[in-house]
Order: C-alpha cells, then structure tokens, then sequence
C-alpha cells in the first residue's frame, strides 16, 4: 500500500509540473514584449521617380 501511495504522489508531483510549467510558458513567456515595433504605414499614394 505504501509503494502506491508513493507512486501516486510522484504521478500527482509531475502533474502539477507539468502544468505550472505549461501556464508560465503561455502567461509570462510569450505575453514579454522585448522590443516595441512600429506600424506599417496603411494606404496613400506613393510618387514613382
């Protein structure tokens, strides 16, 4: 009985690893702006030479 409570802690330690992992890859990672990039210019005309 002993062993499959460990078993099933270590199962539930990786889990929760796994899924903390997983939420600041998503939330904190990829929402980090490292430098701030300027707009294309929309529409107008453009002189030929």
């Amino acid at each position: 009985m002993e062993t499959f409570l460990e078993l099933v802690r270590e199962v539930v330690k990786g889990m929760v690893r796994e899924i903390t992992a997983h939420f600041l890859r998503k939330h904190v990672l990829e929402n980090e702006k490292t430098t701030l990039r300027r707009h294309k210019q929309q529409g107008g005309s453009h002189k030929e030479k």
